[in-house]
């Protein structure tokens, strides 16, 4: 390892006034600031004066991919603005895929958002960890949630809790989302997924496993995932926390609340936030074996050191047929499967479990012109979801009598094997304007 090596820091950043406090406490918590390369998608309106008021040196420094870079200066750190017109840019990933052509082959790899705080030292304390590793994989990337702080908050105040990443549900495009689990140990942990607020990794990451732009924000993480792991690379919960994360930006403008069909319409955009969501739901499911719909992913597909299949043993879920090995859904919810031979991993993940769901015809009004879509949902007894489904409301007004006759029949199927516990089915209607509907439940 170098003496002084250095990190390519990528940072995507939409319309958000957290972003120079985030470059500011970066700068000063580092220990060798000199070391960062920092490249900021900043998707928002040219105006540099937030940065220049707070110490920033700034001036042009040629153009990257047609928009203007700008270079700035602080601490001795490199900084690279890539100035995009929010009302261009094609979404998160599209914009962590700009940052990343600006790499120059810098000895790690750091992903953030641009809603962060860090810990005292933490270049040091990130490349101590990952090297720490190596005896166990030449190929290690530390990934979690971070946990939250809010901006004014002493740094005394947040939380210093390390949470792993674990699997949450399957989505209504059939895709895995995460969440967080407590982690009990103060060393790096083994873990089969990837959290795209915080990844740290050798540099060749970025090229090895460069980020998709056409993807949108749903299956980001569990396609990289996939992909980071059939490259070779292995996944790790940090061993203590070395940043945070701003979670509650709820009045902070968001990418899908400007790029609307209305803006489309008014040749604002070229494509909603919708279309582009439908776009990378198309390549995740393809990506994951989920549709056989058969697309071109380009350099953006699977590697070659694993398989899917080895990943999907790894973290004990069938993508294509949406199940889980029993374990990943018990109460310790572990980030990654026991191994299993092929065998006992096949027939695990074999079976499947069916109810019917009734309901009243005094309490579903089948025809409701207002309703957009019904979602039917599988629950755990803690309330987390085992499985989501969209039905059309012309696939719920053709439904059958249940055998009672004074009410219609749902019949649904948990792909799980029966070690895998459901508790209750949930039918929820969307109402144009309105939001959610009631909330029908019925006991497994």
């Amino acid at each position: 390892m170098k003496t002084h090596p250095t990190i390519f820091v990528a940072i995507a950043s939409y319309r958000d006034t957290e972003l120079v406090p985030t470059l500011l406490d970066m700068l000063a918590q580092a220990n060798r600031p000199e070391r960062l390369h920092i490249a900021v998608c900043w998707q928002d309106d040219g105006d540099v004066s937030p940065f220049t008021a707070h110490g920033f040196s700034c001036q042009q420094a040629g153009t990257c991919a047609g928009h203007v870079r700008y270079r700035l200066g602080k601490k001795a750190a490199t900084i690279d603005l890539i100035a995009v017109d929010y009302m261009q840019s094609q979404g998160a990933c599209w914009a962590r895929h700009l940052s990343n052509t600006l790499f120059a082959g810098q000895d790690y790899h750091l992903q953030i958002d641009s809603h962060s705080r860090f810990i005292a030292h933490w270049d040091d304390e990130m490349i101590t960890m990952l090297e720490s590793l190596r005896a166990q994989s030449a190929r290690p990337v530390l990934s979690h949630y971070p946990p939250p702080y809010t901006p004014g908050q002493q740094a005394s105040e947040r939380s210093t809790t390390v949470s792993r990443l674990v699997f949450s549900q399957f989505n209504d495009k059939g895709i895995v989302t995460l969440k967080s689990a407590a982690m009990q140990d103060d060393s790096p942990c083994y873990s089969g997924y990837l959290a795209a607020g915080f990844i740290f990794a050798d540099g060749h990451f970025v090229e090895n496993v460069p980020y998709d732009p056409q993807l949108f924000f749903s299956g980001e993480e569990i396609s990289l995932a996939a992909r980071a792991y059939t490259h070779g690379y292995d996944l790790y919960t940090p061993g203590k926390v070395v940043l945070w994360h701003y979670y509650g930006r709820n009045e902070a403008p968001k990418f899908w609340g400007d790029h609307t069909t209305e803006a489309k319409e008014r040749s604002l955009i070229t494509a909603a936030w919708w279309e582009r969501d439908a776009t990378s739901c198309q390549r995740i499911r393809c990506l994951l074996g989920i549709s056989q719909q058969p697309l071109d992913l380009g350099q953006w597909g699977l590697g070659q050191q694993r398989t899917l299949q080895q990943y999907e043993q790894r973290i004990g879920i069938n993508f294509q047929q949406q199940r889980l090995h029993p374990p990943i859904s018990d109460a310790a919810d572990p980030s990654v499967a026991d191994p299993l031979p092929d065998a006992a991993a096949a027939q695990q993940q074999n079976g499947s479990q069916q109810r019917q769901m009734k309901l009243p015809r005094a309490d579903v009004d089948r025809l409701r012109e207002e309703v957009l879509w019904w979602q039917l949902s599988v629950h755990r007894a803690n309330n987390s979801p085992l499985m989501q489904q969209q039905f059309s409301p012309a696939e719920i007004a053709i439904l059958p009598k249940s055998d009672e006759g004074e009410a219609f029949a749902l019949t649904v199927v948990l792909n799980a094997d029966s070690a895998i516990h459901a508790h209750c089915i949930r039918l929820c209607p969307y109402i144009d304007g309105i939001g959610w509907g009631e909330i029908r439940e019925q006991i497994w």
